[in-house]
């Protein structure tokens, strides 16, 4: 199944959750768009679709991250004093190196990271585990852990301290649902599916 099919059943599944807890148009929006986004958080695995959509930017990233690095030397240069200047230019230098080394498929892997680091810094737990559930699905195989009991459990838990974060009811059922969808429109009972998904693994790798 394609990603806008996922999204639409995913979105189907906030407006649900919306309607179970009797929400406000303004919160049901809310949770229409978190559905939405969970029904296409599985595919975030190696060779999914949402992490091949987020990885064939890379030249433009990549582009974008050289030009912040000469950016940073060139205002270091001008407008830094003596030990500001040298420590800028040497902070350009590193961001331009260490993007040199990033390759296309590890380009997923440094955004969870990146997320971990931000979700570190602004003392948001649901951020840093966002950002370790994206490092450990941009390592996976596709339909693999993403695509089972453990990994919805794992964005569960990621929604539950979400919806304490943002102080918005539902979240966490809109965020589920939207997941549960998108494992159930994968299963290999549906008629246009090739093959199904692993949902009990590790136990068993049985497809379902």
């Amino acid at each position: 199944m394609n990603g806008t099919a996922h999204m639409i059943i995913g979105a189907g599944a906030g407006f649900l959750s919306a309607h179970y807890i009797q929400a406000a148009p303004a919160e049901t929006v809310l949770l229409i768009g978190a559905g939405g986004i969970s029904g296409l958080i599985p595919d975030l695995d190696v060779d999914g679709k949402l992490s091949n959509t987020f990885t064939s930017s890379y030249k433009f990233l990549m582009t974008l991250v050289q030009f912040i690095g000469v950016a940073v030397i060139v205002y270091s240069w001008w407008a830094g004093t003596d030990q500001e200047m040298w420590k800028g230019i040497a902070a350009g230098l590193g961001i331009m190196l260490v993007s040199s080394f990033i390759k296309k498929r590890h380009l997923l892997t440094v955004a969870g990271g990146g997320a971990l680091a931000g979700g570190m810094f602004l003392a948001e737990t649901w951020l840093q585990l966002l950002g370790i559930y994206i490092v450990i699905a941009s390592l996976v195989s596709h339909r693999s852990y993403t695509h089972s009991l453990i990994g919805l459990a794992f964005f569960a838990v990621i929604a539950y301290y979400l919806q304490a974060s943002i102080k918005t009811e539902g979240i966490l059922l809109a965020c589920t649902g939207g997941y549960v969808s998108h494992l159930i429109a994968d299963m290999k009972w549906l008629p246009f599916n090739k093959r199904g998904i692993k949902l009990f693994l590790p136990v068993s790798r049985k497809e379902i």
